[in-house]
Order: structure tokens, then sequence, then C-alpha cells
């Protein structure tokens, strides 16, 4: 005979308590999270397959960034060059008052220098560079650095076209280097003589006269 108040038939379920429920919800969470762990970590290890390897060999084949050239500024403009003499341009000449002199005249010799060329020249004129040569055929009759007396410096600047000059009145003697005394006296009576003009570097050509 069965018990009062006890069901046995198959219809009847057994009352599941409320500690059971808590237990079954814990464990469907860990799991729902363990499964979504492992879905993560499949994304992120397919995601580093599709981009390749990381690090520096990842950058070597990366797309580099281009280099930016800063725009070119226009340069200053340079000052005009400063304009210089030309020295081939500066002539020395010799010149004399007369081309023949009388027995009691005694030449002036005239030493030029003039600035042919288009831009000034600063030119040293003193008596320091001058020289008045006086010869006959290979005789050398008279030089005026021979017996020069405290030789000076003039510098000028010579302006383009301009010219200066130095004259020297020749007293019909002779003079040889040191300024010795020599007492021969150069021939007259129609010899002729040549004068030669030099400054600095700069010899003139010829001048031609006569000794009446």
């Amino acid at each position: 005979m069965a018990r009062q108040g006890v069901s046995t038939g198959k219809g009847t379920r057994r009352k599941v308590s409320p500690a059971v429920y808590r237990r079954r919800r814990v464990v469907v969470l860990g799991a729902l999270i363990v499964v979504l762990a492992l879905v993560a970590w499949g994304v992120f290890g397919l995601m580093s397959l599709l981009k390749g390897p990381a690090g520096p060999a990842a950058a070597a084949t990366g797309t580099e960034t281009p280099a930016v050239t800063p725009p070119a500024t226009s340069a200053s403009p340079s000052a005009p060059a400063t304009p210089v003499c030309d020295e081939g341009r500066v002539k020395v000449t010799a010149t004399t008052d007369k081309k023949v002199y009388g027995p009691k005249e005694n030449p002036v010799l005239t030493l030029k220098v003039t600035n042919e060329g288009t831009v000034a020249c600063p030119i040293n004129i003193g008596t320091s560079q001058m020289e008045f040569l006086i010869s006959s055929g290979q005789d050398r009759i008279f030089n005026s650095r021979d017996c020069m007396d405290k030789p000076n410096d003039l510098k000028k600047t010579l302006a383009p076209g301009k010219s200066e000059t130095a004259n020297f009145v020749w007293q019909r003697n002779r003079s040889v280097e040191g300024c010795r005394l020599i007492t021969a006296k150069p021939g007259a009576g129609g010899a002729t003589y040549v004068f030669q003009a030099t400054l600095g570097q700069r010899t003139s050509d010829k001048a031609i006269f006569q000794l009446g």
C-alpha cells in the first residue's frame, strides 16, 4: 500500500531547489565566456595572418612616407663686381720739346703716363718710379736715377683717358751709377741721341733728337 501524500505516478516532476539553478547558471555563463574568448583569439590570429609579420620586416615592405623638400628660395642678388684696372692699357710715352737743339739749348725731356682703358687705375707716379735714360748707340750717356736725390712715392688714381706728365731738363752732361764725378761731355755738332722714359715696369718707345 502506498503512503499518503506521496505521488508515485510517472506524470509527477521533482521540484529543483534555487541553489541548483544558481550553480547551473554559473556553469553556463563560464562556458559562454570560454567560447567568446576562443572566438576572439581566432579572429585576432586571422587578422595577424592577413596583415603579415609585425616589426622591422613589415616596416621594410610598407609604403615609405615621401620626403618633403622645402621650396627653393630665391638667392639674394650678388653685389656687382668691382671694375678692375686694365694694366695693359696704361701707357708711358717719351717726348722732347724739340727735335734739334742749338749749342746753348738744354733738351726738356717729358715722361707722360696715360690711362687708355675704361676703368680708373691707381698708379705710383713718384720719382722713385721714374727713369729718364739717354743713350747714343751702345753708349749709355745719362740716367736720371744715377744722381737722384731722395726719391719719393706719389700715388694717384688715373681716370680713364687722363694723363700725368713729368718734365726733366737735361744739362747735356754724362752720368754713371753712384753719381760719381765724370768730366766727359756728350758730343754735339749734329750727334743723334735716344731718349726713353720708364715708370715702374712700363717703358716708353724711343724719342730721337739731335744736339747742335
